[in-house]
């Protein structure tokens, strides 16, 4: 093991599902000699792609975390899914990556998943390598995928390698930096090393002047030599380019076939000689706004980046050393939540397999288990009260109802969900008092797909999925007045309340009404949004005003449950303008019955109108869906609001109501083949059509 931070390399392995992530750490496990076979997803024998379901799927579902030793470097190695249902994997990996080494298909060129991790890798700003892997497949085009890469990422992506014979036949790599061919057998492994053919000679100089300024260029006494001499020595050239890459000045881009087992090697040996130490980065900013540089001979302080549940263990928690050393035994306070752990063991993994260990230093990637109170974004000290701003996740962008077939299984289910919900910041789990439904909201279907899958399978809980309803607002559109008599009578003092109400639309600045005498007025913003103004206007003794609140009562009843679908009213204004009372039998229950019945009265005749929740959407596609995609929003009542183009995706934004958006993750990667995102966010209430409001009206009615 390491034992020293210079020592150590954090590389996150990123790229849209197919790009050959698994493979290609395989072939690195390999090479290492970390194992001595390797393994095939089709084959199910991967070291990280280690679960039954991503055997099921023959996709990678979950980040896994793995090391070689290279050299004298311990390399820390983390695997992440290609779809964006599980963005949240990746989102916390990159969180304590110190190099992203970047998948591309060399088929297919850079796919929207990229887009995707590209804009986590500039938040975070983490040194980058583009790796185009399969550049074995009958399609692949090395300079197209190249040209993309340029487009979407800069200029600064700039090839170290190219192929000298792409496609089935692939064999032969001209590396520009080591200036040398790479030569390999048919089954791949390490390569013979040849000069680099005369035809090649002209394009390799050309690429490796450009690898040279852009290391003249991040350090000044280089330049001055490049000035003089017109080249870099090898160790000033590893120099310059280490500089470049911790700056984000320089994406080399690399090429690989995973499969054949060619490339792995040099790629490696880049993150050895090149990629930036955790000690070589930038020191992490705390929330009070100090600096943390990552120093062993520091106070120990771990960051929590991930957790989860695995039977028969319980909370499996992963972390990344910031500073100082963790040793086994040790207690530490949660900044979170001021709880005190004792961290019992750790360890190191490869894949499902962990290794105990005595000792992580700073920078250093571990794994412990059953903590009691520590969940992923927890930042853990020994003597301080550090605490790491926390990861920040994507909005939610799907949203189901979750339920048992047996009722008794209803309160296991939800403790399970509030468990799982803890693991993964991308899920939120809601009882819904308005809606009467327990809400599971995810990133995707597939996302929803694993939650009910670990439920079945890890906790025996059985769940099914529905259609949410819909959080309709109530409101109307001109006023009515109504005047409403509680009477009852059945021995002894009976109940009696009449109240004369004026009910009409509220809007900020409204004027005050003229033709009523306004004793009272007050304004109350809404639980679920908007306002309820409440004028009292009784004058002569009518309705005594300790029935206000009674009154009060009577109406917010009414807009809690809404005469139209039971949805909640919002942007209201109610008048009480007359009534009568009686000495003996007229109480709070009386006045509260009668203002209920006056509202519900005159709502209804106040033209009363529904309104739904509108999202915003903002869809990436390529080209060639876009009329596909725009097509499909149309069936869902959107108003497209702005078309632009990114990269060589197409930007579409659109306003679509809630109701029209169940499934949509599902049916826009049908239409896309996968090759599109989204993000959706609230953004309004408008107006349901009239059609639309006729049926919601008659549905609530028949089911009332």
């Amino acid at each position: 093991m390491s034992t020293s931070t210079k020592d150590l390399r954090n590389v996150v392995l990123l790229g849209h599902s197919g790009s050959g992530k698994t493979t290609f750490i395989e072939a690195m496990l390999y090479e290492s000699g970390s194992i001595s076979r390797r393994g095939t997803v089709e084959a199910k024998n991967t070291v990280s792609d280690n679960t039954p379901i991503e055997h099921e799927r023959g996709n990678t579902i979950f980040s896994h975390q793995m090391f070689v030793q290279w050299k004298q470097n311990k390399i820390n190695i983390i695997d992440t899914p290609g779809f964006d249902d599980f963005i949240g994997e990746v989102v916390s990996s990159l969180k304590v990556a110190d190099t992203a080494l970047v998948m591309l298909n060399a088929s297919a060129g850079v796919e929207v998943g990229t887009e995707i991790v590209w804009d986590y890798i500039q938040k975070y700003q983490t040194p980058s390598i583009f790796v185009i892997n399969q550049i074995d497949h009958p399609k692949a085009d090395f300079e197209a995928t190249l040209e993309q890469a340029k487009e979407r990422f800069g200029s600064r992506a700039i090839p170290v390698q190219y192929p000298v014979n792409q496609g089935e036949g692939f064999n032969k790599i001209i590396d520009a930096l080591q200036m040398v061919m790479y030569e390999f057998s048919a089954g791949g492994g390490k390569p013979e090393k040849k000069p680099i053919p005369a035809s090649e000679a002209a394009k390799a100089a050309e690429m490796h002047n450009a690898l040279v300024e852009i290391a003249a260029e991040n350090e000044e006494g280089l330049m001055e030599k490049f000035f003089e001499e017109g080249t870099l020595s090898e160790a000033e050239l590893s120099q310059g380019l280490t500089i470049a890459l911790a700056h984000q000045q320089f994406f080399p881009v690399f090429i690989a076939s995973g499969l054949k087992n060619m490339g792995s090697g040099r790629v490696m040996g880049f993150l050895n000689d090149i990629a930036p130490s955790p000690a070589d980065r930038p020191a992490r900013k705390l929330q009070n706004g100090e600096l943390l540089p990552c120093n062993s001979a520091g106070k120990t302080t771990i960051f929590i980046y991930k957790t989860l549940s695995e039977p028969q263990i319980g909370m499996v928690s992963y972390f990344k050393v910031l500073s100082g050393k963790l040793k086994p035994g040790e207690e530490l306070t949660n900044a979170t939540n001021g709880e005190t752990e004792r961290i019992s063991q750790i360890f190191v993994t490869e894949g499902k397999d962990r290794t105990p260990v005595n000792e992580l230093i700073a920078g250093d990637l571990g794994v412990t288990v059953k903590l009691k109170y520590g969940h992923t974004n927890d930042t853990l000290n020994k003597d301080s009260e550090r605490k790491v701003n926390p990861m920040e996740f994507p909005e939610n962008r799907i949203r189901k109802s979750v339920y048992t077939d047996n009722a008794a299984d209803m309160e296991k289910m939800f403790k399970v969900l509030r468990q799982i919900e803890k693991e993964d910041p991308t899920l939120r789990i809601e009882q819904s008092a308005e809606l009467h439904q327990t809400l599971i909201y995810g990133q995707g279907q597939l996302h929803l797909d694993l939650i009910k899958y670990r439920l079945e399978k890890d906790f025996g809980v059985k769940i099914n999925f529905g259609n949410p309803k819909i959080s309709y607002r109530e409101t109307m559109m001109g006023k009515a007045d109504a005047d409403y008599r509680h009477k009852k009578q059945s021995g002894g003092a009976g109940q009696f309340g009449e109240i004369h109400m004026r009910v009409e639309n509220y809007y900020e600045g409204m004027p005050d009404p003229t033709d009523i005498n306004i004793r009272s007025r007050e304004v109350e913003d809404l639980p679920w949004g908007g306002k309820f103004v409440f004028y009292w206007c009784i004058v002569g003794g009518a309705i005594d005003s300790r029935y206000i609140g009674a009154i009060k009562k009577g109406i917010m009843q009414q807009m809690n449950e809404g005469p139209l679908t039971g949805s909640h009213c919002q942007n209201i204004r109610v008048s009480v303008y007359d009534g009568k009372m009686h000495s003996v039998d007229s109480n709070d229950i009386s006045f509260q019955l009668a203002a209920s019945g006056a509202f519900k009265e005159a709502f209804r005749n106040a033209h009363p109108q529904l309104l739904e929740p509108i999202y915003h959407l903002e869809i990436l596609c390529p080209d060639g869906v876009t009329g596909d995609v725009m097509g499909d929003l149309q069936t869902r009542r959107a108003m497209i609001s702005g078309m632009d183009s990114e990269g060589h995706y197409q930007k579409i934004l659109a306003e679509v109501p809630l109701a029209e958006l169940n499934d949509y993750g599902s049916m826009l990667r049908s239409i896309t083949q996968g090759r599109a995102k989204f993000t959706m966010k609230f953004t309004e209430y408008q107006l349901v059509p009239t059609n639309i409001q006729q049926e919601l009206v008659k549905k609530h009615a028949t089911e009332e």
